[in-house]
């Protein structure tokens, strides 16, 4: 009697085990519309480099610019060639709802022909968004992980990229981007993947949770939740949101095949209708062997080359199997792995099943 009252403990906690691995958090499916990063970019200057850098004339330009900004300026006759620095782009990510002061981190790419950014360090550049405004302030030494090596006779060796490096923390948030979190009625969650039955269930979870008529689905995107006027109460409420529990619907029968790589990738949605599939390679061989000719010491003949080849023709056991109605994925691939098919023989059979109306699922080729 024990043992009947622990197998059924540990069906219902199997039960609920596979229940909760398809349920995941509002937050690990959607994210709350407006509150996204921003792209910043700048241009500089490194300097401090072994030799490795610039030979263009628009890194001395550069620093002519810069060295003028300074106060010193430099005679028109004189080309400021110096091997030590290098002209870089500078790009970071402007996190959501980043003040004044914090550090974001960034990474400065050659874009000149220096040999390496090791051991460099970037003057204060500034980074700009996309309305052109100032958004972050960067400077300080990079760090390289590549790094490259070469000798007299012109052989190098390169590991990693020694023309890219990065600053941990090497930028200052100097400007805010408003975001309408703080002033909106409404939080509007935008799903990863846009599904309607999930965007349904998002609905329902969360009037369930917090009330009926609190959310409400805009599209198989976005479900639009009543949130507080209060920018405290809102930040509460969004905590509590994003943490409620949604089961997100199965995503759509769909087969991916990478052509570059031979990569198949099936999800459990696949099924096939009934079908015979019958594939086999058949391989032809063409030898030349030409034979040589050699005429008697005096019959008063040439020398011929004759010619000869041998064609050989042979198949692989070429076998059949028969895929029975509403296929699984499991069966589907023990049919072709029983026949030995490769994965170029697998993505041929998957295309003709497509091509003949016999599998039930969106082909993707990329």
């Amino acid at each position: 009697m024990n043992i009947i009252k622990h197998l059924i403990a540990a069906t219902v906690l199997l039960v609920a085990c596979s229940a909760a691995v398809h349920a995941e958090r509002i937050k690990d499916i959607a994210s709350v519309q407006g509150v996204r990063t921003n792209q910043l970019v700048g241009y500089g200057l490194v300097v401090g480099l072994n030799t490795s850098g610039d030979k263009t004339k628009f890194t001395g330009q550069s620093l002519r610019s810069m060295l003028a900004r300074l106060g010193l300026r430099l005679p028109p006759d004189i080309d400021p060639k110096a091997k030590n620095i290098a002209a870089v782009s500078i790009s970071a990510e402007l996190p959501p709802f980043a003040k004044p002061g914090q550090k974001i981190d960034v990474t400065v790419s050659s874009i000149g022909d220096s040999k390496s950014l090791r051991g460099g360090v970037l003057l204060m550049s500034p980074l700009k968004g996309a309305d052109g405004q100032v958004y972050a302030i960067a400077q300080g030494s990079l760090v390289v992980s590549g790094a490259s090596a070469s000798g007299q006779s012109g052989s190098s060796v390169t590991v990693n990229n020694p023309s890219v490096g990065r600053i941990n923390g090497g930028a200052t948030v100097e400007r805010t981007v408003n975001t309408a979190f703080a002033t909106g009625k409404e939080l509007v969650f935008d799903l990863f993947t846009p599904d309607f039955t999930t965007a349904n269930r998002m609905v329902e979870s969360i009037n369930r949770e917090l009330g009926v008529n609190t959310a409400k689905a805009i599209d198989a995107t976005s479900v639009s939740v009543r949130a507080p006027l209060n920018p405290a109460q809102k930040v509460m409420f969004a905590s509590m949101v994003e943490n409620i529990i949604v089961a997100p619907d199965d995503a759509p029968a769909r087969i991916i095949i990478n052509s570059r790589t031979g990569t198949v990738v099936i999800n459990g949605k696949v099924t096939v209708q009934p079908a015979a599939v019958s594939h086999g390679n058949l391989s032809v061989t063409i030898s030349e062997r030409p034979q040589v000719s050699q005429p008697g010491a005096f019959s008063g003949g040439q020398t011929a080359v004759t010619p000869q080849s041998q064609v050989a023709i042979a198949e692989e056991k070429n076998q059949m199997f028969l895929f029975n109605p509403g296929v699984s994925l499991n069966e589907i691939v023990q049919s072709v792995n029983n026949v030995g098919a490769g994965p170029g023989d697998l993505m041929a059979i998957l295309e003709a099943l497509k091509a003949a109306g016999a599998i039930r699922a969106e082909l993707i080729i990329i």
